[in-house]
């Protein structure tokens, strides 16, 4: 990929997770690129078609940050999850990505949903089989839905301890590892 359509990536991500599919637009990307808006289309012919890059990439780096560590305890796992999601409010106060458009999964594209479902798919099919047990998947729904929660907390009340006091919550036996 070029570094103009990886730059375009990066832009359309960040007004994505700052304001939702709606809150970009090609010829917003190419003025601050400084190419022209025809442009765009050749590295990506749809808004779709971008959005759904936008979140196979997002995916792909999220699902790495998380990877399985040698020996870890299912608290492990779902604090890698925690530290993850919380990295990304804490960096520059922006949403999920996946999260953001899964919100909005009404008003999208069939090809942005599909992808933004599989972000949520793989990510509690892999959060299942590192905490285990007979209700792992159930487990997983509810450790995913709490952090995605916690940050729509986080961020309207321009507070990130309201995502840290959600998150405690996901470790009933230990201190709310609030870290």
């Amino acid at each position: 990929m070029s570094g103009t359509a990886e730059r375009l990536l990066d832009l359309a991500e960040a007004h994505i997770r700052d304001r939702g599919y709606a809150g970009f637009s090609f010829r917003e990307l190419a003025a601050e690129v400084g190419i022209k808006s025809a442009s765009v289309h050749h590295h990506f012919p749809t808004k779709a078609a971008m959005a759904k890059a936008v979140a196979e990439r997002y995916a792909k780096r999220f699902l790495a940050s998380v990877e399985a560590k040698p020996d870890e305890s299912p608290d492990d796992a779902i604090d890698a999850y925690r530290g993850a999601v919380r990295r990304t409010i804490q960096q520059d106060g922006r949403m999920c990505l996946c999260g953001i458009l899964g919100a909005e999964a009404g008003a999208l594209p069939p090809e942005v949903t599909a992808e933004v479902g599989s972000f949520f798919r793989r990510c509690i099919e892999d959060l299942a089989g590192r905490v285990r047990g007979p209700d792992a998947y159930a487990r997983a729904h509810h450790v995913i839905a709490t952090l995605e929660g916690g940050l729509i907390l986080a961020r309207a009340c321009g507070d990130i301890g309201a995502f840290d006091r959600a998150a405690s919550a996901l470790y009933p036996s230990t201190d709310g590892r609030v870290s």
